[in-house]
């Protein structure tokens, strides 16, 4: 059987404010060619299909449409919700749409009943968890504990219970959303941790032959069978150097899994700059970045003026600006009312804190007509500043 696993879409989810729809609607494009040119038997969607749980109507349609697309594909489609993901809304009509061959499994009630499928070698269980929050499964599940481990270690008891009635010819799949050791995360996910625990041991899923992991956004290849096929774009710049895809994973008759990474498109690359100004808009080798989202930490000793327009005259898809400067900045800004300073001091001191240099003739003007403006009465000022 030819599987091939994805997660964490974030349909409807922004990069700092940029629209993503119209490239999330090109993977899902991608998508369908790897399901027709790889002839995939079966799609595995391990969570967060969503960004958030109430969508954007724009996000939901995107989603019915890429539904509608893989099922009238020869394949068929396994999805589980994520943390992201509203179970009830995701899985609203799933027994109905069990019927198109696209089984959304967004319940706990549903654990240990698998989706069952057929190939030439007889039957493959895959047992679609979706994401067990250990505090709303605490009472009902008897947990020992309130963690991930817990939740996830109740959820595999029902899953081998159901693989051991079946016989040892039934190959079995694991889809399951959540932290799992020897992963490292991103910035972009969503803590999940429940009182500091949330990490899942690796054995937790011993004896099953290929495990579908969602939440984390960067690829990991944790065993040969526990893989995390990461997000099919970058949702922080802290993604820079991942790279981005599916796993396409050959499940033979034995059970033995062979995995081959499938690059996704990559419609704008990110990039992280650090240098001081005018170096980094002289360097001949950025050139490479001037149509990437770049996200730049300038180390100027004194903060240089209208950096942004500056920076985006040469990379106009600069979204994030930083200052480091070099040699370090001040811990604090000066208490000066304490001292007896006046308010337009206080603000002299306060911008050239922040910018290293102080302010030039116009722009004191301009702060003293401005704190002038908030406390016309001066008797005022100063009894207040005495207070």
């Amino acid at each position: 059987m030819r599987i091939l696993h994805t997660s964490d879409w974030h349909l409807g989810r922004s990069f700092h404010r940029e629209d993503l729809l119209g490239q999330q609607a090109a993977y899902v494009d991608h998508l369908l060619d790897v399901v027709e040119g790889e002839r995939v038997d079966v799609v595995v969607v391990s969570g967060d299909v969503y960004d958030r749980a109430l969508p954007h109507v724009d996000a939901v349609h995107l989603a019915d449409e890429a539904f509608a697309r893989l099922a009238a594909s020869p394949a068929q489609v396994v999805v589980t919700s994520g943390n992201h993901d509203s179970a009830q809304r995701l899985g609203f009509g799933s027994r109905l749409i069990d019927a198109a061959g696209v089984f959304i499994r967004t319940s706990a009630a549903t654990v240990g009943t698998p989706v069952l499928l057929e190939d030439e070698h007889g039957p493959v269980a895959i047992h679609a968890l979706p994401y067990l929050d250990p505090r709303a499964l605490a009472e009902p599940w008897q947990l020992p504990a309130r963690s991930h481990q817990a939740a996830i270690d109740a959820a595999m008891v029902r899953v081998r219970s159901d693989l051991a009635g079946r016989g040892p010819r039934t190959r079995s799949v694991v889809m399951a959303h959540a932290f799992v050791a020897g992963a490292e995360p991103s910035d972009s996910e969503r803590d999940i941790s429940v009182g500091g625990v949330s990490r899942v041991a690796t054995s937790t899923f011993d004896g099953i032959d290929y495990v579908a992991l969602g939440h984390l956004h960067g690829r990991h290849t944790l065993t040969d069978t526990i893989r995390y096929s990461g997000s099919p774009l970058a949702y922080s710049f802290s993604e820079a150097d991942h790279r981005k895809g599916s796993w396409l994973v050959d499940l033979d008759s034995e059970g033995a899994a062979r995995a081959e990474f499938v690059d996704a498109p990559v419609p704008r690359r990110l990039a992280r700059l650090t240098g001081d100004l005018e170096a980094l808009l002289a360097d001949p080798l950025l050139e490479v970045h001037e149509d990437s989202w770049v996200q730049v930490t300038l180390t100027d000793r004194a903060r240089p003026r209208h950096a942004m327009d500056r920076l985006r005259a040469r990379f106009p898809h600069t979204l994030v600006l930083a200052f480091a400067p070099v040699g370090g900045a001040p811990t604090s800004t000066p208490a000066a009312r304490a001292s007896g300073r006046s308010d337009h001091e206080v603000t002299l001191d306060f911008v050239e804190a922040l910018r290293g240099a102080p302010a030039n003739p116009a722009e004191s003007a301009l702060l003293r007509e401005a704190v002038d403006a908030c406390c016309e009465d001066t008797d005022l000022d100063v009894l207040v500043g005495g207070a």
